[in-house]
């Protein structure tokens, strides 16, 4: 039951707030940034971070150009526009985020983690046992040249 909370349920969490507001994303994803020692988590908030701040920029965008539109008297042509910008920004802001929470939750690295943490500590252990085997050839070589040495 300890485990409930691993790596994979903190990234949808953060991807979550992200999608929920801005205000939301800066107390997870800042507590993050600033707190945890994951690098893992580190990289999901920052790249949640500039996710959620192209969509703010896209929401104020709306904001800028509705009040441009509520200036000049509603043109039927520019209030449709607007229409379908807010239509299609939202539906990429789902798309974008859902995208992101089904990959924290089955294709990242804590899935891969097993496989990749034996593999990677197979390497390190073959890269520590041939060097340690090509240190005793080394020395095995050195040891056959001097009792030669000797002798002559």
């Amino acid at each position: 039951m300890k485990k409930i909370w691993d790596n994979r349920w903190k990234k949808v969490l953060i991807w979550l707030s992200g999608y929920i507001s801005f205000i939301a994303y800066a107390i997870v994803g800042g507590y993050v940034i600033v707190k945890s020692e994951d690098e893992d988590l580190r990289k999901t908030a920052k790249t949640a971070l500039i996710v959620t701040l192209i969509f703010t920029v896209l929401s104020a965008l709306y904001s800028i150009l509705s009040s441009i539109n509520s200036l000049s008297g509603y043109s039927r042509g520019f209030t449709e526009f607007l229409s379908w910008y807010s239509f299609f920004q939202r539906i990429a802001q789902i798309a974008v985020y859902a995208v992101f929470i089904v990959m924290a939750l089955f294709f990242g690295p804590e899935n891969e983690s097993a496989s990749a943490k034996g593999s990677q500590g197979q390497t390190g252990v073959q890269t520590s046992e041939q060097q340690a085997t090509q240190q005793a050839d080394e020395q095995a070589d050195e040891e056959e040249k001097q009792p030669s040495e000797k002798e002559e």
